[in-house]
């Protein structure tokens, strides 16, 4: 602990941010009021105000880039509009969308946009989760193991500007997970 390391060896970074994973994730399952943009700010500040304050809660004003993609997120400038088409599309699809087509298309639009500087890639599985419960479905872990294949479609799908790889690899991996429960849940 002197040194700033768990027991496991594990930066305390690391533990509180899994920890503060924990209790958000559970006040996403708890949330029963609709996506909003202050909901999703109100997450990732839990997610993030004990280890990174300076961007908790806050949408990124600078360029980043993606370790190992060729995909590069939106310009800070595009940001805003891009969270508002956004909320319209989920607005206008939340209802007559299936739902796993709905969570799917959530994660991947959340996470092209990359409104933060650190946490898009785990806001979208938890707004993805959420669109999942929201609806009755179960939730869909995507783990650390499988994530090769989850990082090669979305990536496919960004470059290409084409949602259907990752929408056809998130139908895959969901059936395998939960093939009874979405063949008879409409």
């Amino acid at each position: 602990m002197e040194k700033g390391l768990s027991p496991s060896q594990k930066p305390i970074k690391d533990i509180k941010e899994a920890e503060a994973h924990d209790k958000v994730f559970h006040d996403v399952l708890l949330h029963k009021k609709d996506l909003s943009m202050q909901t999703i700010l109100m997450w990732h500040k839990k997610l993030f105000e004990e280890t990174k304050p300076d961007f908790a809660d806050k949408v990124r004003t600078h360029q980043v880039a993606i370790s190992g993609s060729r995909f590069m997120p939106p310009s800070p400038v595009e940001i805003q509009p891009l969270l508002r088409a956004f909320f319209r599309w989920y607005d206008r699809n939340k209802h007559s969308m299936h739902p796993v087509e709905l969570a799917a298309g959530v994660h991947l639009r959340f996470v092209t946009i990359h409104p933060f500087a650190d946490g898009n890639g785990r806001m979208s599985r938890m707004l993805m989760n959420f669109v999942l419960h929201q609806h009755g479905f179960p939730l869909l872990n995507i783990p650390y193991e499988g994530r090769r294949g989850y990082y090669n479609a979305l990536e496919r799908s960004q470059v290409k500007e084409n949602d259907s790889t990752f929408i056809q690899w998130f139908f895959r991996r969901y059936l395998k997970e939960h093939s009874t429960y979405a063949k008879f849940k409409k």
